[in-house]
Order: C-alpha cells, then sequence, then structure tokens
C-alpha cells in the first residue's frame, strides 16, 4: 500500500469537517502544507473512495452510520510510522545538516585538533603556547572568509554536546520541513546561526565558540509563535519541551552550569536566536492566518 496524493486545495478551504469524517470512518490519511496549498494523502487503493467523499461530503457533515465505510479502511490499514530512513529522504535539509555536523565532528576530533577547528569558528585563530590569537572580523570578511558567519553551527565540543543538538535540530527541524518546506528550513536555520554567531562575538568578544544550540533556540521560537498563530499538527510542540527548554535556558543565565564545572555556555547565541525565532515565528504564523481567513 502506497501513500499517494488525492487532491491539492487553497489553505483558505477548511478541511477539518472533512477530516474528522475520514478519522470517524477509519480512513488512512494525512494532510500537508506545501506554499499556499494543502495536500491530502491517502493510500492508492482508496483514493477514488476518498475523492467521491469529498464530492458528496467536503464540510464532512454526514452520518457515518449512512456512509458505506470505503473497503480497505479500518485500523488494520492504517499507514504505518515511516522509518528513519524515509524520514530522512523526506527532510533532506535537516538530515544533511546533521550530516555535516557529525563530519565536522570527525574532522575536528570534537573540539580538540585546532589545526582543523581553525576551518569552522568565527574567526581565524592561531595558537601559539598556550593562548589562541584570533583575527579580527573585519580582516576575515576582507578576506573573503563569509563563511565563518554561520559555520560555527558546526562545531561541536564532546559527544554530549553533538548527541543532545542533534536530536533537537533532528525533531524541530524536520517539523519546519514538513510544513514550510526545506528551503524555508536552511534559510532559517543560516539566518538562526547569523544572529547567534553574531550576538555571541559582540557580547563575549573574541573566543572559541560553536554548536547548534543558538539555532535550536531559534527554530523553538519560530515553531512556538507560528503554532499560537496558525495551529497545525506538523508545529504541535508537547508542552514539557518548551517549558523544559525555557528553564534550561534560564539555568544557563544565571552561570550555574559553569560554575559546576559543565563549560561555558554561549548565552547572548541562546537568547538571541530565541528572539530572532519568535520574530520569524510571528512574521510567518501571521501570513499564515492571513491565508486560511482570505
Amino acid at each position: 500500500m502506497n501513500i499517494i496524493e488525492v487532491m491539492r486545495l487553497p489553505l483558505s478551504v477548511d478541511l477539518s469537517g472533512f477530516v474528522h469524517l475520514l478519522q470517524r470512518l477509519q480512513v488512512p490519511h494525512r494532510v500537508s502544507e506545501e506554499g499556499d496549498v494543502q495536500v491530502l494523502w491517502a493510500p492508492d487503493t482508496l483514493v477514488e473512495d476518498v475523492l467521491q467523499l469529498y464530492q458528496r461530503y467536503p464540510d464532512g457533515n454526514a452520518d457515518t452510520q449512512a456512509v458505506e465505510q470505503p473497503e480497505g479502511a479500518g485500523p488494520a490499514n492504517s499507514p504505518t510510522q515511516p522509518s528513519l530512513v524515509e524520514q530522512a529522504k523526506a527532510c533532506k535539509i535537516t538530515t544533511l545538516t546533521l550530516l555535516l555536523c557529525f563530519i565536522v565532528a570527525g574532522l575536528t576530533s570534537l573540539g580538540d585538533n585546532f589545526t582543523t577547528i581553525s576551518w569552522f569558528t568565527f574567526l581565524d585563530f592561531r595558537v601559539q603556547g598556550d593562548y589562541l590569537y584570533f583575527s579580527s572580523l573585519a580582516q576575515v570578511l576582507n578576506e573573503g572568509q563569509w563563511w565563518r558567519l554561520v559555520s560555527p553551527m558546526l562545531l561541536h565540543f564532546g559527544v554530549l554536546h553533538l548527541a543532545m543538538n542533534s536530536l533537537w535540530y533532528w525533531e524541530l527541524g524536520k517539523r519546519i520541513e514538513l510544513r514550510q518546506g526545506p528551503w524555508m528550513l536552511l534559510g532559517l536555520t543560516l539566518l538562526f546561526s547569523l544572529v547567534s554567531n553574531l550576538a555571541q562575538h559582540y557580547t563575549s568578544g573574541p573566543s572559541l565558540f560553536g554548536g547548534l544550540s543558538g539555532v535550536l533556540y531559534g527554530l523553538l521560537g519560530h515553531i512556538w509563535l507560528y503554532q499560537w498563530l496558525a495551529p497545525n499538527r506538523y508545529f504541535n510542540l508537547p508542552k514539557g519541551v518548551l517549558v523544559m527548554m525555557l528553564i534550561w535556558l534560564v539555568v544557563c543565565l544565571t552561570g550555574v552550569v559553569g560554575t559546576l564545572g559543565l563549560g561555558q555556555i554561549a548565552n547572548a547565541a541562546h537568547v538571541c536566536g530565541l528572539l530572532i525565532g519568535c520574530l520569524t515565528g510571528l512574521l510567518g504564523g501571521a501570513l499564515a492566518r492571513r491565508k486560511l481567513s482570505a
């Protein structure tokens, strides 16, 4: 059984009633957003039945006892959870970003190889004795090393740092990619990395920092406020996730983590990442809500 596209409709069309009808009839289906349209998917064996149902009951106002259940519908035929490989194929930017993080982690020995670390840091540096001497931002940009504005997001210092950031990027990134598309996720990732890296640089001065954390807080803020304005199942995060990440942000701001010897935290990157993410979430959510009400 293959899940295929049944029909495309403008976002202004309210499919909620019809979706509830499909749920009551136990017809396997899903709805995704692609730009200005919403796409209804169903098993290839049920396409004609679903189309006929929509023609008869577009608002879903039907007595399910009076509607014959399509042959092949039912719990036993519900689509299974996509495998990890299938999810990776559907979320190419999420997968590619994580793959780059793993490659950089290998090249830099998770932060132990200073020679290769200097390829990805915000500012180029040289090691002299026990000290690091950084180039200026103006010098780096004049030399055409523009990639450094975003490349620190690929750097990770330790297995735990890489594992935690990877898990959160997979969870948040694929939600945005599935709802808003790969190019939107790529653009947001680069924007959040740029803003959080600049914030950390201007707050702490020339220093060694890296990781996806600033991007993660940007993605969190984006999903949070976008979902508030234009609810969708892809952006429906458990409340505990939002609360936990915000509590962790506050804990890091107190300096407790550094005091306990767990490493220095790029607080400016976290805070500014969250703020710019909230801004994009407000703008994107407002536009999506306007399209739905048009």
